[in-house]
């Protein structure tokens, strides 16, 4: 048997312990949990973020699924690539959870949100705002003399953009939907 010698200062750690610089970055994902409809599931699946300290970024809920008595929770979530399949793992282990999907790794997705937004202002800003809510393609569901209500539809990135072009032209209100998402393809 030969004997390992280490040099001075030597670390007799295993290659185990190495890190990957990877594991510490703080990633985005987009889950969608397909659960049934029933009292209790939404607070459950809440409670596995809110007991472990995890944060949600977006959450949209529907009944997508009349017969079957089926709802769809969109979930958009940041941590470390670990965290995130701690959280898939806790999540598919609900007895109510029939299937659970990262569409962030799982292919391409569609992303759409819908938000709506009150600007108030007269003269040069309410024409500013016009303009460039029809550069955003944001549709007016509501007007008087003082202010429009915008509606707008795309990714959260495209809405955050119109929402800081608005704020210096008199924004004072939002409401957004949060995130719902679809894999692409068949």
């Amino acid at each position: 048997m030969s004997a390992l010698v280490l040099k001075k200062g030597a670390s007799r750690r295993s290659a185990y312990d190495l890190k990957n610089p990877l594991s510490d970055t703080i990633e985005t994902h987009t889950l969608a949990v397909l659960v049934d409809n029933e009292a209790g599931v939404l607070a459950r699946v809440i409670g596995l973020f809110s007991g472990r300290g995890y944060n949600i970024e977006s959450l949209t809920v529907a009944e997508v699924d009349h017969l079957g008595h089926l709802s769809r929770i969109t979930i958009v979530t940041t941590g470390t690539p670990q965290v995130i399949e701690q959280i898939k793992a806790q999540l598919a282990r609900i007895v109510p959870v029939h299937d659970v999907h990262d569409l962030t790794v799982e292919g391409a997705s569609v992303e759409r949100e819908l938000a709506m937004l009150k600007v108030a202002g007269t003269g040069e800003k309410r024409v500013e705002a016009m303009r460039l809510a029809g550069i955003f393609r944001a549709a007016v569901v509501d007007t008087t003399l003082e202010s429009f209500v915008f509606e707008i539809t795309g990714t959260p990135e495209k809405i955050d953009a119109f929402v800081d072009l608005m704020r210096p032209l008199g924004l004072s209100e939002i409401a957004r939907t949060g995130v719902a998402a679809m894999s692409r393809g068949t």
